[in-house]
């Protein structure tokens, strides 16, 4: 699956997972070494996230239920709790620097391509 800002005009991922059973959720990213550039992972019924036991820094976008971009963490590194958005349906987990890469910002609104 592809992430389109549409407000930006810019591709977030090219290739994004998706963990929508409570097992992948839970899982994530742990085990991983990486995740590549182009690279996402879209974590479904998600407000918050943990980097607990994580081995690399990532990005995070937090998105409602309209696509519209509530939340943005940059840069979170492992052993580290991100914030609370209460009104996130979905969080975009993507490689360092895509936030920035990207100039996605609050309010933006997301495509989800096949």
């Amino acid at each position: 699956m592809k992430i389109i800002n549409k407000t930006r005009n810019t591709t977030i991922s090219q290739q994004t997972e998706l963990a929508d059973t409570a097992l992948s959720r839970l899982v994530g990213l742990l085990g991983r070494d990486n995740l590549p550039q182009g690279h996402g992972f879209i974590i479904t019924q998600c407000r918050s996230i943990h980097m607990l036991f994580m081995r690399f820094t990532i990005d995070v976008i937090f998105v409602d239920k309209n696509n519209k971009v509530i939340g943005l963490v940059k840069r979170i590194k492992p052993y580290r709790m991100g914030p609370y958005f209460i009104r996130a349906n979905y969080c975009i987990e993507l490689p360092e620097g895509t936030i920035d890469e990207t100039q996605t910002q609050i309010g933006d609104e997301l495509i989800k391509e096949a």
